[in-house]
């Protein structure tokens, strides 16, 4: 990575804007609940940059978008239950405001003392978030000495308060870096995506192909083998000429998962069986078939456990293993035996010295409803932003960070 962290910068006395992704699941979306965050896993990778940054001498200035408020209306999406989760995670007080910037918050900023910690509102309160209001960036570059960007998970997206504001932060003279979680995110998934280990195994889940074929071309330009998985298999079954039922098809897709399946030859691996039934619910029958015996009547919803033992076959020997999407419908327990499978295995394959890195979204939370999260090289908490990076895009939260 050749971008500057914290470690490069002088932050003793200094007042620090840190955009963090604290973008956490809430127990409740009715604003008059006593809402409260439900898991905070996202806060607690933030925690080694506020440490460090409050044990050398900030005082910090925390920033955070919270859902997918409409507008400053929506206080479900207000960020005090994540300013309450914080303040027992670091032990201090967490000063929420109710702006994210103005007149009050500048004040509030102004009285600030080496290791206060203030959160402002979710950003995208702010209409100028989503715009890379340029005014709403120097509003923010104002309260503080030194920009930090620690929200790998918003890194792909240009708004105020990931890539104007660090560009306002350079332009008055102070420093704009990476914190320790985007460095980490970096060096997992840029070895994956500019030099990997081979064999390199990618493991492809999920419903859709439609937004992965270019991530997808991607990895055949870089991996030795493309597993494929969940939903998005079925297309790929069907452009083979398969019959598959009522399973979930993007028609639309056929003819790019054609020109795909035609330009790996066989370095896409496709499921052989598949867990069938008539219906997305907990209590539906479900058989196992194989991919050329699918009922017309019904859907698949799971990888077999022939599919997992070719899946198996291909990533012996694999020095690096990507894996993004789940192979089922999880969330019904009769059709997460697949992916709990798929984790197991690869859980396995890193204590025999393989690096395994889960790149986010549905993936990394299966991994950690399996209780395997500890057992991984790496889990992104990045779904769209590690998806980008890997398909070698330029994320604009990065690219406007200090080089070395």
């Amino acid at each position: 990575m050749n971008k500057k962290t914290v470690r490069d910068i002088d932050v003793n006395g200094k007042k620090v804007l840190v955009r963090v992704d604290f973008n956490v699941p809430l127990s409740s979306k009715d604003p008059n609940d006593d809402i409260t965050v439900t898991d905070d896993t996202r806060i607690e990778a933030s925690l080694p940059t506020l440490n460090y940054l409050l044990e050398n001498g900030a005082a910090l200035i925390l920033m955070s978008h919270l859902g997918r408020p409409k507008t400053a209306q929506d206080k479900q999406f207000s960020i005090d239950p994540v300013a309450d989760r914080l303040s027992q995670l670091i032990d201090r007080p967490v000063r929420k405001l109710d702006e994210v910037v103005g007149d009050s918050v500048r004040q509030a900023v102004a009285t600030m003392e080496p290791g206060d910690v203030i959160l402002l509102e979710n950003t995208r309160f702010h209409p100028g978030e989503k715009k890379n209001d340029e005014k709403l960036a120097r509003q923010l570059a104002e309260l503080a000495d030194v920009y930090v960007s620690d929200a790998f998970g918003s890194a792909h997206r240009a708004h105020a308060s990931t890539e104007a504001v660090a560009r306002a932060m350079r332009q008055k003279g102070g420093a704009a870096v990476a914190g320790f979680l985007m460095e980490k995110e970096l060096e997992a998934l840029g070895k994956a995506a500019d030099n990997p280990p081979h064999p390199y195994v990618a493991i492809m889940g999920g419903a859709k192909i439609s937004d992965k074929i270019k991530l997808i071309e991607s990895l055949l330009n870089r991996a030795d083998k493309v597993l494929i998985g969940g939903g998005m298999a079925n297309t790929f079954l069907k452009a083979q000429g398969h019959e598959v039922g009522k399973s979930l098809v993007e028609d639309e897709a056929l003819p790019e998962a054609e020109r795909l399946l035609k330009t790996a030859g066989n370095r896409i691996v496709l499921p052989v069986d598949v867990v069938v039934a008539s219906e997305f619910a907990t209590g539906a029958p479900a058989e196992t078939v194989p991919i050329w015996g699918i009922p017309a009547d019904k859907m698949a919803l799971d990888v077999g456990p022939d599919t997992l033992e070719r899946f198996n076959a291909e990533l012996q020997g694999a020095r690096l293993v990507v894996w993004n999407g789940p192979m089922g419908v999880f969330e019904f327990e009769p059709f997460a035996k697949g992916t709990n499978a798929l984790a197991n295995l690869l859980a396995r394959l890193v204590d025999l010295g393989v690096e395994v890195i889960i790149g986010g979204g549905d993936s990394a939370s299966a991994v950690m409803q399996a209780g395997l999260a500890d057992k991984m090289s790496h889990i992104s908490t990045g779904g769209g932003a590690s998806l980008e990076l890997l398909e070698g895009k330029t994320l604009p939260g990065i690219a406007v960070l200090d080089n070395k």
